[in-house]
């Protein structure tokens, strides 16, 4: 049974609130279903970068996930943005985010822009600051 993109986005909204998440970011999530992408903290609206969600819309459609927000970093093997997602798999809800205050480890699909090959799923660490959030691991 699949669940419905109502029941992912209602997860969604409490994880964002769980990572401290700017309030004018989750009521865009909330009511315009706007994804915020964020680069050392500071947040951009994601349909501001046409590549990226392009590439948003089909990683979803693929996977029946929800892209909830983004982090973007630049890394010596590459140009990375993190997918911090909802599966369609509710079982596994309670595991997509972990930890406390301001430290999280987060379930993500981390998309290599430089090398596509290098993209995978998996958890990554995230922090919370001034309503934003950045990957640390």
């Amino acid at each position: 049974m699949n669940i419905t993109r109502e029941e992912k986005k209602e997860k969604a909204l409490e994880i964002m609130k769980t990572l401290n998440i700017y309030m004018p970011y989750i009521k865009g999530f909330r009511e315009e279903n706007t994804v915020c992408y964020f680069e050392e903290f500071a947040g951009f609206w994601a349909y501001q970068d046409t590549e990226l969600m392009q590439k948003v819309q089909e990683f979803e459609k693929k996977h029946n996930c929800l892209v909830y927000a983004i982090t973007h970093e630049f890394t010596e093997f590459g140009e990375l943005y993190d997918f911090l997602i909802i599966t369609d798999y509710k079982e596994e809800w309670d595991t997509l985010v972990t930890g406390r205050g301001y430290q999280h480890y987060a379930y993500a699909y981390v998309w290599n822009k430089d090398d596509e090959w290098c993209s995978e799923f998996g958890t990554i660490g995230v922090i919370s600051f001034g309503g934003g959030i950045k990957r640390i691991s």
